[in-house]
């Protein structure tokens, strides 16, 4: 079930948007490149497409502060709300170690991003390693797979405003 994001500017709680209501806590001591692997692993090895990777590490670093040590992820508007580089840069190197698969879409020109066999198993370490941020990070991919591209991007502009500003959706 989503939770709701309290809009302090209306007063109410609004936006379809899991967020996580569990402190940071300690430091997990998780680097940008744990932290996507858990990602993808906590789909089971499903895979992800652009925007629905994009989003779920957007989200679990944006309502996570603190899960990542070390220099995080610097999320930016784009064409389709916030975007970073790094983050595919991340997946091929998780991909030269073995640990995700990158592999062309069925269904369009794009890719689709998964943990491998092996990705698998050390993204579940990561994510027992995570105490009890796993199951947001669970919900958060089950969430973003959850939705087609329209719905995600509106939820995300809805509950992210500012990440709109260079935006080319009109849906």
């Amino acid at each position: 079930m989503s939770r709701f994001r309290f809009d302090p500017r209306g007063g109410q709680w609004r936006y379809r948007v899991p967020f996580s209501f569990v402190s940071p806590g300690r430091q997990t001591g998780l680097n940008r490149h744990d932290l996507v692997l858990a990602i993808l692993a906590a789909s089971g090895g499903r895979p992800y497409t652009p925007v629905q990777i994009q989003k779920a590490v957007f989200v679990v670093c944006d309502q996570l502060p603190g899960l990542v040590s070390g220099p995080g992820f610097n999320f930016k508007p784009y064409d389709y709300g916030p975007f970073d580089s790094d983050v595919y840069s991340e997946i091929s190197q998780l991909q030269q170690a073995g640990e995700a698969t990158i592999t062309p879409s069925p269904f369009g020109n794009w890719n689709m991003y998964a943990a491998s066999d092996t990705g698998l198993i050390r993204g579940r370490e990561l994510l027992d390693r995570v105490g009890k941020h796993r199951e947001y990070i669970e919900k958060i991919s089950a969430w973003v797979r959850s939705l087609s591209f329209n719905r995600l991007v509106k939820s995300i502009y809805e509950a992210y405003p500012e990440m709109r500003a260079n935006s080319i959706f009109r849906g």
